[in-house]
């Protein structure tokens, strides 16, 4: 079984994803990270002279993450951290419609339009790729230019969003997806943690970061957005439930 998360920065794996990346981990599942840029935008910039030198520091720290979560591949795209909605969404999305049909995942993890509980643009953008990604990557008449690369389509069975049982007041207003699927990750809260703070550049926000992790850090809550096979939403506690294999 393969797993793929979509994200739009590092360090979004570790505070949106940790607990549930790791978990399956150690279930065995093949797990992935797809980040679309790296971070050379953020207003906390350790010793980052510009953004040319926080993209290699911030791409050392999502390794550095992804190692703690056991992922088991990773790979960071160029585009511009801050301007995903300014970017042309049928290149960006085969982009990432080349990835899934690289990795083909069965279940794929990325955040709501809403832009999760931060509101953030790009974490908006990023669940528009990945959901378009989502759908296009088993059809055939999508990038088709891929066929003659070796790829082949693939249909992943399950979407997910990223969501949550709270909002933050002092942010955007948001409508977040209802939860669907609750993945317990207790045993997880430390690992998450530590993943979080391998992003060392944006230490700054730990103290209230990783205290929001740890108050809430029992749960990961998600939404089932799309299915290969049509089927009724319920409460869920496993994201492989009724995925088969290949």
């Amino acid at each position: 079984m393969r797993l793929l998360c979509v994200t739009a920065h590092p360090d979004d794996e570790a505070a949106s994803f940790g607990g549930s990346l790791r978990l399956y981990h150690d279930r065995g599942v093949e797990t992935a990270v797809l980040c679309l840029t790296p971070g050379q935008a953020a207003s906390n910039r350790g010793t980052a002279r510009s953004d040319h030198e926080l993209s290699a520091i911030r791409r050392q720290e999502l390794a550095a993450s992804c190692t703690l979560l056991g992922v088991d591949r990773h790979r960071v795209l160029d585009y511009s951290d801050g301007k995903l909605h300014r970017l042309d969404l049928y290149h960006v999305v085969q982009d990432v419609t080349r990835y899934l049909r690289e990795f083909r995942p069965h279940v794929v993890l990325t955040f709501g339009p809403e832009g999760a509980v931060t509101g953030h643009t790009d974490h908006s953008m990023a669940s528009i790729f990945a959901t378009l990604a989502f759908e296009w990557a088993g059809r055939n008449n999508r990038y088709p230019d891929h066929f003659t690369q070796g790829l082949q389509p693939h249909r992943p069975q399950k979407l997910y969003y990223a969501t949550a049982n709270f909002t933050l007041p002092d942010r955007p207003p948001i409508a977040p997806p209802p939860t669907t699927a609750i993945i317990r990750i207790e045993d997880y809260v430390d690992t998450k943690v530590a993943a979080f703070q391998a992003h060392t550049t944006q230490s700054p926000v730990f103290p209230w970061v990783i205290p929001a992790i740890l108050a809430r850090g029992r749960e990961e809550h998600f939404h089932l957005a799309a299915t290969s096979e049509p089927r009724q939403i319920k409460m869920e506690t496993d994201l492989f439930e009724g995925v088969h294999d290949d």
